[in-house]
This record gives C-alpha cells, structure tokens and sequence, in this order.
C-alpha cells in the first residue's frame, strides 16, 4: 500500500495567500482610520490643555493675548502663532513676562531692555536670582508636553521646524500640533517629530463685523511659509491668494446665525491645526469651534 500524501499543492497554497492578502488588504485601512482617529483626539486634548492655559493667562492679566500680525501687516516679524506660544510658555521658554511689548527680539514696552534675559544682573530683593525669572508667570503649560518647537532652522545648536520663515523671525517658538509632519533633529543628534504651527486668532470683542472680529491677517505668514515648504505644490485655502481671505471667513463663520454673517467664539479666540493631511483649511483640520 502507497502511503498516503500529506502537504499542501500549489494551488491550495496560493489560495491561502490570495485569502492573507485580501484580509491585509481589508485590515490596513482600518488601522489607518483607527489611527487617524486617536492622533485627533489626541488634538482635542491638546486644544483642551491650551484653552486651560489661556484662562489662566486670562486670570493673571486680564485678557487673552494678542494675535496681530506686528508691528505693522506684510512686515512684521511676529504672528498669532508665536504669540500664543509667548504667552503660554515664555518667550524663551521660561515664562512670561509681564513687561513684554510681544515683539520677537523679546524687548519690553520701553523698548530697548531686554525683558527676557535671564542673565540680568537686577536682584531687588537678594534672592541670588535676576528678578527677570522671578516676575515671570507661568509657564501656563508643561513644556515637556507642549510640543513647542522653533519656527526656524537658525543653526544646528537650535534647530527649528522651516529653512524659510521670512517674514516671520526664525529664532522664536510656536506651538505645534500632534501629528508630526516634520522631522527636527536636536543639537543632541537626536532627531524629533515636529507638527504644524497650531494657528491662533485672538477676537476683538468690540467690533460687530466678522471681518473685524478676527483678522485673517494674524497667521497667514505661518501659512505661506508652510506653502513655500511644501515646495510651492500644495495650495493651503486658509492662505492667501484664496478669493481674498473670503474663505477665511466662510470658514469661521457660524452657520447657526442667519440675522448677519457672524463668527463662531466672537468674544474669545479660535485655535486651528492643519489636521493629518498638513493643509490649513481642509475637512481634517481640528478646530475649537464647528464640528
């Protein structure tokens, strides 16, 4: 008697890998979503912890930080992102300071003294400690969870997230968010994942007009310098030249209200990330308003 065969033919196998291929198949995009899904809410949380920070500066100061584009727009050097940053975390990451004049060589508001220098030698009350730490407030966030990054690539010993920030200065921080699309290699050698500038817009409570509550002014140099990134191929709608900001403001705008046109959170601030595609102003973006 023959013995009998064991194994598996070609055919059978074949079929046993077209099944694994088709089930990988069906699984990678469900594990795509599943991911797409915790980095945002792993946003939402962030936006969460900012919006703390932000009432507590709020609290010490009487109102939120400013956004403006300074000292004057299509010049300046310093935006709503890297204010955000200020308030929250310091200019140079050690608090903020209440003499700040939120210009990014981190003078005060006389102009001319440096309100950020921890090395001044003033000790009024002769703690051994420049008096320019001890007036500081905050940080309002825990830096080693801040995802703060500098905006520009100044040099190795301080790397940043962009080669090209012009208008903005380079040697300043910005708040990112969670989905590290840039990579940031430390003075250390040790390299980083760096998200998108988390845009910030500060409303002017006073006015009555959606083009005068918010300026769409505030970030777009953020904006342009992620275009510029993105080696010109990618248009990003919150940006300019998109119909003149109009979309800027169809995109804040709060659709529940018909009497006029008016914007969600007229009366505080809107916080943007690009979201997972990198793009300010598309489906993904997180926001802290609309849906």
């Amino acid at each position: 008697m023959e013995p009998k065969k064991t194994g598996l033919t070609l055919i059978e196998i074949l079929v046993v890998l077209g099944i694994i291929f088709l089930l990988t198949g069906m699984l990678i995009p469900a594990l795509s979503v599943v991911r797409n899904t915790a980095r945002d809410a792993k946003q939402k949380a962030q936006f969460t912890t900012i919006e703390l920070g932000l009432s507590a500066f709020k609290n010490d100061y009487g109102d939120y930080p400013p956004s403006s584009w300074t000292p004057q727009e299509f010049t300046g050097d310093y935006c709503g992102a890297q204010k955000l940053a200020e308030a929250l975390l310091g200019w140079d990451l050690l608090g903020f300071h209440p003499n700040s004049a939120w210009r990014s060589d981190g003078l005060d508001a006389a102009g001319g003294v440096q309100a950020y220098d921890p090395a001044q030698t003033r000790d009024v009350d002769g703690d051994g400690v420049p008096d320019s730490l001890n007036e500081r407030k905050g940080p309002y966030l825990e830096l080693a969870t801040s995802d703060a990054f500098r905006l520009g690539n100044v040099s190795v010993l301080k790397p940043g997230l962009f080669d090209n920030t012009a208008p903005l200065n380079p040697d300043t921080f910005v708040i990112c968010d969670v989905y590290g699309a840039i990579k940031v290699t430390h003075a250390n050698g040790k390299p980083e994942k760096a998200g998108l500038p988390i845009l910030y817009y500060k409303a002017d409570a006073s006015k009555k007009i959606i083009e005068e509550i918010y300026n769409c002014n505030d970030n777009d140099a953020i904006v342009q310098i992620k275009e510029r990134a993105d080696g010109g191929g990618s248009l990003h709608p919150l940006g300019w030249p998109n119909n003149n900001f109009q979309f800027f403001y169809d995109y804040i705008r709060d659709p529940k209200i018909s009497a006029r046109v008016w914007p969600y959170r007229p009366d505080s601030y809107i916080l943007i990330s690009a979201g997972a595609d990198g793009l300010y102003g598309t489906n993904d973006d997180i926001r802290n308003f609309g849906n």
